[in-house]
């Protein structure tokens, strides 16, 4: 059995992470690390577990195999900087510290998208997780870049649920702001972006201008993008996504419609492309809690430990 700690056990990456390693037949949960909730149930903060596990909240690590950093961004260094962790446990990391500046403290750590760096992935010691917008829109834009048929523009229109944000209190996450409204931020500037051009650079060796508008929802949980681009080329764009997407057991590229719903609570990725008018558009949507950030963390452990990809995530969709 892998012995797995959890760091930032009251967050909702963090408690999403647990439900899923909780029902993992190849990981015993060992600790999860809070400072400020030592000697509480697990079930007290993340209360549809009651039932499900005694866990309580502790400030020791308790030798684990493997440390998911579910922290704030720019608290993993700090973590791995104050707290003695063996040089043989393997740390993926779900925020951003190690997404652009991949090595730190001895360690490297390889970028977790799965479905395009697997081989690397499965080489490495460490991960970085990507970020949640950073894996619905490289999802729908590589296989684009990869094979060189679009023009230099790369438009971005995608909606997010408000468990992105983080449990720290706001007024955008409030539920009296957040109902039944939708508010543009971070227009052009949005963090994800470095990955996405660090990782198109990588694929290609070329630059692509990618011009993201990301939108507040006014839902959980979910992402929905919108990514289209001018075609330079005649190819059959459908049999491109098909073929990169081939070999993965999570993304789909689907010729009916899609809807956000389809990927709620799942570790899926599902993709349609469509061509119009010398343009090619995608749609690509996630749970952003799972693809974009617990699922994908747990399919990078299964890489990092030899075991299949798809162990553990054969998840329940909600659909209604």
């Amino acid at each position: 059995m892998i012995r797995a700690a959890i760091v930032g056990g009251t967050g909702y990456t963090a408690g999403e992470t647990l439900r899923i390693l909780l029902n993992h037949p190849q990981v015993e949960v060992v600790s999860v690390f809070s400072t400020s909730s030592v000697g509480m149930k697990v079930s007290s903060v993340h209360t549809d577990l009651i039932g499900e596990t005694e866990l309580e909240f502790s400030d020791n690590l308790n030798n684990p195999d493997v440390i998911f950093l579910c922290l704030g961004h720019g608290l993993s260094r700090e973590f791995i900087s104050t707290h003695t962790i063996s040089k043989e446990c393997k740390i993926i990391d779900l925020g951003n510290d190690f997404r652009l500046e991949p090595d730190f403290d001895g360690r490297h750590f390889a970028y977790g998208l799965t479905d395009t760096f697997e081989e690397e992935i499965k080489a490495s010691h460490d991960v970085a997780n990507p970020g949640c917008f950073a894996t619905a829109i490289q999802n729908a834009i590589l296989p684009l870049v990869k094979s060189g048929i679009i023009e230099n523009q790369i438009n971005v229109t995608a909606i997010t649920g408000s468990t992105g944000a983080g449990k720290k209190s706001s007024p955008t996450i409030h539920f009296s702001w957040r109902d039944n409204n939708l508010s543009i931020y971070k227009l052009m500037r949005h963090q994800h972006l470095g990955e996405i051009n660090r990782s198109i650079k990588r694929v290609c060796n070329k630059e692509y201008n990618v011009v993201f508008v990301p939108i507040r929802g006014d839902f959980p949980r979910g992402i929905f993008a919108s990514v289209y681009a001018k075609l330079s080329s005649d190819k059959a764009v459908n049999d491109i996504f098909k073929e990169y997407y081939k070999d993965s057991p999570f993304t789909f590229v689907v010729d009916g419609e899609i809807s956000m719903k389809d990927v709620v609570n799942t570790n899926k990725s599902l993709l349609k492309v469509e061509v119009i008018d010398g343009f090619v558009h995608v749609t690509s949507v996630i749970d952003n809690l799972v693809k974009g950030a617990a699922g994908q963390a747990i399919e990078n452990m299964n890489l990092l430990f030899g075991l299949e990809r798809t162990t553990g995530l054969k998840l329940k969709p909600s659909g209604f």
